[in-house]
């Protein structure tokens, strides 16, 4: 149920799961979230094309300092790949290069093909990717027409499914690392396969812990009786931290650890992990200090409820 609007009105901290609309782009995103919000620290994580909809995280106030560990998580999509038909973008937003007749391609051909690309695989972002090359955005060199060698990178591609395959359309599940393209793994599909291909739709189903079911539309957090709601609609802070190891202190030992301190450990530690004092207050993270056998704060926050 919403917050006691007769109460104190909560604080605005958390991860808040949003179903990014076709033809926003991530910032834009960010920038509505901020207006509805009044909250200035808001960020997101892992960039989604315009084209695409579906999950896309955003880390609001306290929840900035803990962004970074998203931005790494895995991610799942339901991808719709067009074959016969390649664009300079490798998805449906670009302009059409090349059209082979895909009528040889069957369901079995598909699969075969797919299990290539399971695994580790190396991957060539496409030119029309956000990341830099020489310090330049590489979509902004292939909006000016030019093209640049682009190194290979290793990712993970951990679930590749056949969903559907109504020709000359399928549509595949993907669950991959941080920095896999889709785009970039459809077109190499048509590559494979000797007819092109084109990434013609996508949907973020999962980001980490986030999944679709968890996310909002921008028009219902317009309409949302903010910030009374605010605890029904977001993420704590620590959702992102789930499968780290959590730390219950007593008094002294918060004190210490609020100030900056390390907090001995009470046998083997190891890894980092995620704090709290007795009340169940989230004091941020840390690391493992095997040589001082202690904790030590990495990143310390107060109250995040």
């Amino acid at each position: 149920m919403p917050a006691d609007p007769q109460g104190t009105a909560p604080r605005l901290h958390g991860i808040l799961v949003v179903d990014k609309p076709a033809g926003w782009t991530s910032h834009d995103v960010v920038a509505r979230a901020r207006r509805l919000l009044g909250e200035r620290r808001i960020g997101h994580a892992g960039t989604l094309d315009p084209a695409a909809t579906g999950v896309l995280p955003l880390a609001v106030g306290d929840a900035t300092r803990v962004l970074e560990y998203l931005t790494d998580a895995s991610k799942t999509y339901l991808a719709e790949v067009t074959f016969g038909v390649e664009t300079d973008s490798s998805d449906a937003d670009g302009v059409v290069t090349a059209v082979a007749d895909p009528a040889s391609l069957d369901a079995d051909r598909l699969q075969q093909a797919l299990a290539a690309f399971q695994g580790e695989i190396g991957q060539v972002p496409p030119m029309h990717a956000a990341i830099k090359i020489g310090g330049r955005r590489l979509y902004e060199l292939a909006r000016r027409g030019e093209e640049v060698a682009r190194p290979s990178r290793v990712v993970t591609i951990s679930t590749l499914t056949l969903v559907e395959w109504s020709p000359p359309i399928a549509t595949l599940l993907v669950d991959c690392s941080k920095g896999t393209y889709v785009r970039a793994l459809a077109s190499d599909l048509g590559t494979a396969l000797d007819v092109g291909a084109h990434l013609s739709n996508l949907v973020r189903l999962r980001t980490g812990p986030f999944r679709l079911c968890h996310a909002v539309t921008l028009t219902e957090l317009a309409d949302a009786p903010l910030p009374w709601i605010w605890p029904d609609l977001a993420f704590h802070p620590d959702a992102v931290l789930g499968d780290w190891p959590a730390l219950l202190f007593d008094a002294e030992a918060a004190a210490t650890w609020g100030h900056g301190g390390r907090v001995p450990a009470d046998g083997v530690a190891r890894g980092p992990c995620r704090a709290y004092d007795e009340a169940g207050t989230w004091l941020g993270v840390g690391l493992a200090d095997l040589e001082a056998a202690s904790w030590r704060p990495t990143k310390v926050v107060g109250s995040a409820a």
